[in-house]
């Protein structure tokens, strides 16, 4: 997890979980920690994902996986029937960049949630901070 904040963005949050930046250019970035976390731990931190996008009125997220520990069954299950779909109605967020964790088991997680993600949510995945940062600025809202 790079720790340090990126020039011009502020820290918003920290847990267990990981660290949640705004960036000025209209999207959070989420650091998320190597550590395997419960359930309650995940959702904590992405309601507080949800309420800095609604609170500064970012709709793109740069989610930068590092080490992160594949998402349980559970946690998937969550994040595609409850969270995404209420970012989505109600931050208007529509457009994920991920930075690619390292671990092959935690690329096919990722892979789980993409796959049956609400449709009108885009993913793009890259190997690279500064590419998945360069393509959300680029992105249109809508």
């Amino acid at each position: 997890m790079n720790s340090l904040p990126r020039p011009q963005e502020t820290l918003y949050f920290q847990s267990a979980a990981g660290k949640l930046y705004h960036h000025p250019a209209g999207y959070v970035r989420l650091a998320w920690s190597a550590e395997r976390l419960p359930l309650e731990t995940i959702q904590a931190f992405y309601e507080q994902v949800l309420a800095l996008l609604l609170n500064s009125g970012s709709r793109k997220i740069l989610s930068e996986h590092g080490q992160r520990a594949p998402l349980s069954g559970p946690a998937q299950q969550w994040l595609t029937e409850n969270w995404i779909p209420r970012a989505m109605a109600k931050a208007r967020t529509h457009h994920c960049a991920i930075v690619e964790g390292a671990n092959p088991l935690h690329r096919l997680s990722t892979q789980s949630i993409v796959s049956v993600a609400p449709a009108a949510f885009v993913f793009k995945r890259f190997a690279d901070l500064e590419e998945a940062a360069a393509w959300l600025l680029q992105v249109a809202v809508r």
